[in-house]
């Protein structure tokens, strides 16, 4: 059935197929890169520090899911007044939930405080002291006409024809080419680096085709808690560091091979925790505790705790080293919006 659907706000006013709007989609997701040597044919976007978040848009109604799509919605009521902002739009859009700190830069130490809330009342408090901005970056769905099969350039113009801006939500602009400028610029002000995005490409839900690529000027690396040491002296009674590892291959490879995935053990990080994360760290990780090294082999410390592999942690660092373990890691969070099962070495 082919239906005349006009979406408006320079949509583009044309006869097209009615599409549904989309119940669930995965994010596109960003290979690490250095910058791509044809800059000229990337749009350039600042890598923000904070959270993937779909927001369904259908009317006066919103959902939000995360990257790996659970349900956020009732965590971040800043966010809701979008809907009455833009009357009786229906639109899925990607982009990331941030949280600026005192030096007004993205941080995502800071935003930990928002993600691990469930009652109300700690959400309610947490709004004053946390606030949290929607930086939008894509568009998927908008009016009966699914966007996911139009280039870069064209769901780009969509979205800057909707003027997507309000109290706690904007959509920053993008650069045609110039990306070792765009990169500068990032690194001068302190942030975390860019993505660069093919001009051409489209939208592809839950891949990571090399259309889009994250550059940072950072090393930053997800990994796989497998237990901690514990702390001695001024952290006695208290975790020391962290066991971090990641697995040999996703899901789908150790599918294709007929072998398990393996756990690698990528070193131990003991730095960058506030005393408030030391607490919160143990008291997640003690009921997950268990005897047998979950590491494919054992990781050579001494008197290790080990804790079942489902706690994902966001670590900076330096470089690899030889022998395949971080150098100068520091903490800078938890990723709750990260299966541990897809974590493997970048």
């Amino acid at each position: 059935m082919t239906t005349a659907v006009s979406s408006g706000a320079k949509a583009g006013d044309f006869p097209m197929e009615y599409r549904p709007m989309p119940i669930a989609v995965l994010p596109m997701l960003a290979k690490p890169s250095q910058m791509p040597e044809d800059h000229d044919s990337y749009g350039f976007e600042i890598k923000w520090d904070g959270i993937r978040a779909i927001f369904y848009l259908d009317q006066k109604r919103l959902r939000i899911t995360s990257r790996n799509l659970r349900d956020i919605t009732h965590q971040y009521p800043e966010l809701h007044s979008i809907c009455a902002a833009n009357g009786n739009m229906q639109m899925v859009l990607d982009g990331e939930i941030i949280s600026l700190g005192e030096d007004g830069r993205p941080s995502f130490s800071r935003l930990q405080h928002r993600m691990n809330l469930s009652s109300g009342k700690a959400i309610r408090q947490a709004m004053e002291a946390v606030p949290v901005i929607y930086i939008i970056f894509d568009i998927i769905y908008l009016n009966g006409r699914s966007l996911q099969d139009q280039p870069y350039t064209e769901r780009r113009g969509i979205l800057e024809g909707l003027r997507l801006s309000g109290p706690t939500w904007q959509t920053p602009d993008f650069t045609r080419g110039r990306g070792p400028e765009v990169l500068a610029a990032s690194r001068d002000l302190g942030l975390e680096g860019v993505v660069a995005k093919r001009l051409d490409s489209t939208y592809q839900p839950g891949k990571r085709t090399g259309a889009w690529l994250k550059i940072r000027n950072h090393n930053r690396q997800e990994l796989v808690i497998g237990g901690w040491v514990p702390g001695q002296g001024g952290r006695a009674g208290r975790i020391g560091a962290l066991l971090l590892g990641y697995y040999d291959a996703t899901p789908e490879q150790a599918a294709g091979r007929g072998e398990p995935q393996r756990l690698i053990y990528a070193g131990k990080v003991g730095t960058g925790f506030t005393e408030t994360e030391l607490i919160r760290l143990g008291e997640q990780l003690q009921p997950l505790r268990r005897d047998k090294n979950p590491f494919h082999q054992k990781p050579p410390v001494k008197g290790a705790v080990f804790v079942d592999p489902v706690l994902v942690a966001e670590i900076e660092f330096t470089e690899w080293t030889p022998h395949g373990t971080l150098r100068h890691p520091s903490f800078k969070g938890l990723r709750q919006d990260k299966h541990p099962q897809e974590i493997v070495r970048e």
